[in-house]
């Protein structure tokens, strides 16, 4: 093969190259963003754009109070995936975020639920009590009777 040729037939091997190593960074990209703030889970709630999941226990919430906006789904009732998937196809589109306590059983149920097949599930860092979570952020809460 002359120079010249072999210098064309190598760029759109490198053109692929470059477009899968793209593809990759923007999948992992999409992959992890799997934590929201406070702040921003509290800001779209009230736009409407996730629905805020408070998946403590009923005397957590009394404790604390919910953070505004969000629902009270514990996540040890049995029959808890049965109720998250009536909520989703209840609100079709929407990411769920969960809140907890401190974040920790937020992501970790993150992750099984993805382990399952489920999509758009977001956790919010620090939970209600946990650093930078809604209470240390200030944000409102609703009393729980």
């Amino acid at each position: 093969m002359r120079p010249l040729a072999r210098r064309f037939a190598a760029k759109p091997l490198l053109t692929l190259l470059a477009l899968l190593v793209g593809l990759t960074g923007f999948a992992y990209a999409q992959a992890t963003e799997t934590l929201l703030s406070a702040k921003d889970a509290h800001a779209a709630a009230n736009a409407g754009t996730i629905l805020l999941l408070d998946v403590r226990t009923p005397e957590e919430w009394r404790d604390t109070g919910l953070p505004q906006g969000a629902i009270a789904l514990d996540a040890e009732t049995p029959g808890f995936e049965v109720r998250l998937a009536g909520l989703r196809l209840d609100h079709p589109g929407k990411r769920i975020a969960l809140i907890d306590r401190s974040g920790a059983l937020s992501s970790s149920l993150r992750d099984k639920l993805a382990g399952r097949g489920w999509r758009n599930i977001l956790a919010v860092r620090g939970g209600m009590l946990g650093p930078g979570g809604w209470l240390a952020e200030k944000l409102p809460v609703t009393a729980y009777p």
